[in-house]
């Protein structure tokens, strides 16, 4: 009877959100279309420039909100939520509103009499709409979880030292999952308390143990979350090959295709030297105020590892005082560090610092997006204690990517190279363009930015 309640209890709470969300997307269109139409009637009428627009929003709309991950309230806390939402929906405004502009300049004086007051109401139109976003995120988070109460789950460990650290990540979502029990996986009674679970998170298990306890959670019908390890991101993207009359997973050991490397070039070379002229007048200005706060050399140098254990050298702005710039422990300080400078405070918390790596990239030392580029010195240490970790330099170094838009300074190096390998394994060109969109998000987070805690915020 508890297992019919709280299947009821579920889709209330999904249609719930589901009209929320349909709610949200139509408010978002609707007042876009508002704003635009002060000074652009002819939005209002139909008509050929008014249908284009129209569709153009929406699959813009679509596809936005699919890379930031729309309203996925019940999920993510409300703020990851709230930035995502108002970062889709700023690009697809952004995009929509030239595409309106370009359309309507066959009429002679419209095109820059217009286009001032219209960004006025385009701003308008992004306060509006994030203030929408703002208050449907926490009203949808609220009612979603006083619908539907964290669910009982369980914890199966290899080892008893890892319950600390699985205990960390998952008490941090109090109000998804509530932590009934803690069991190694070879106690006698496990199939008994996988059954009185709703959910069952398993640590990386020894090889043999796997299977059998995935069987007992797919005989209850509970559901699974496993920690990532290599052979289960080697299986992420394998393709179902029916051969002969069996079912095998085909998993193509094949470095990128020639088309995808030379496409991800050609982006590289074309964003990254748009990003240079774009932003060579602000790194003039903190070149200047690195230099006028100490006098020193305004940009950091130091060897990094990229493709096939490759060394080169990482460009960056100093952060930290002269004397300790030579220290290996630039990238991994914590916040209140007495060595960052006033300066190197602002660059860090925006990631400004970064913005010579422009430069790695557009001469072809680093990526746009690929495994972050570590110090020689960690290099060493992690492949003494994580041998897989040679396998991320199957892709250049990169700017942005899974590890450096969900990780944080503190992420420990076996999850940092569990996203690079899920990187490497799942690339495509598409993916590259979802994760350079995604990383816009880095900027409304601080580094010790953690998941859902106790309080929704």
């Amino acid at each position: 009877m508890s297992r019919v309640m709280d299947r009821i209890r579920d889709n209330r709470a999904a249609l719930l959100t589901g009209f929320f969300r349909v709610l949200l997307y139509l408010f978002l269109l609707v007042a876009f279309f508002f704003f635009m139409s002060i000074n652009n009637p002819f939005l209002l009428h139909i008509n050929r420039t008014m249908a284009t627009t129209l569709l153009i929003y929406i699959v813009l709309s679509v596809m936005t909100h699919a890379v930031y991950g729309g309203y996925d309230v019940g999920r993510r806390k409300s703020k990851p939520v709230i930035s995502s939402m108002i970062g889709a929906a700023v690009l697809t405004d952004a995009v929509t509103f030239v595409q309106v502009h370009i359309m309507n300049m066959h009429d002679e004086g419209t095109w820059f009499s217009t286009v001032l007051p219209d960004l006025l109401w385009l701003l308008a139109c992004f306060v509006t709409q994030a203030l929408m976003i703002i208050l449907m995120v926490r009203v949808g988070n609220t009612l979603y979880f006083h619908l539907t109460p964290p669910r009982k789950c369980l914890l199966i460990l290899s080892t008893p030292a890892a319950h600390d650290a699985l205990h960390s990540k998952i008490g941090r979502y109090k109000l998804q999952w509530n932590i009934t029990d803690t069991v190694l996986y070879n106690v006698p009674n496990l199939e008994e308390q996988i059954r009185d679970a709703e959910v069952v998170f398993l640590d990386r298990l020894p090889a043999h143990a796997e299977p059998t306890i995935l069987g007992m959670c797919y005989r209850y019908g509970r559901d699974v979350l496993c920690l990532a390890q290599l052979s289960d991101i080697m299986l992420s993207n394998a393709r179902t090959a029916i051969i002969d009359d069996a079912l095998f997973l085909e998993m193509n050991n094949t470095r990128a295709t020639f088309n995808q490397r030379l496409l991800k070039r050609a982006g590289d070379i074309f964003l990254s030297g748009l990003a240079i002229l774009l932003t060579l007048p602000l790194m003039a200005v903190i070149a200047v105020a690195i230099l006028l706060e100490d006098g020193h050399n305004p940009i950091f140098t130091q060897e990094r590892l990229t493709l096939d254990g490759r060394a080169f050298r990482i460009r960056k702005f100093r952060t930290m005082t002269p004397d300790a710039s030579v220290a290996p422990v630039q990238s991994s300080i914590t916040t209140d560090d007495p060595r960052i400078t006033k300066v190197g405070r602002v660059l860090r918390r925006w990631r400004l610092d970064e913005l010579p790596q422009f430069f790695n990239i557009f001469i072809g030392e680093m990526s746009l997006v690929g495994p972050r580029p570590e110090m020689l010195s960690n290099i060493r240490q992690y492949k003494e204690e994580l041998p897989d970790f040679v396998y991320r330099e199957r892709m250049k170094a990169g700017l942005t990517g899974y590890a450096q838009i969900e990780g944080r300074y503190n992420t420990t190096p076996d999850d940092k190279l569990m996203m690079d390998l899920q990187y490497i394994e799942g690339f495509s060109v598409w993916l590259d363009i979802k994760l350079i969109l995604r990383t816009f998000t880095v900027f409304t987070k601080k580094d010790s930015t953690q998941g859902f805690s106790g309080k929704q915020g």
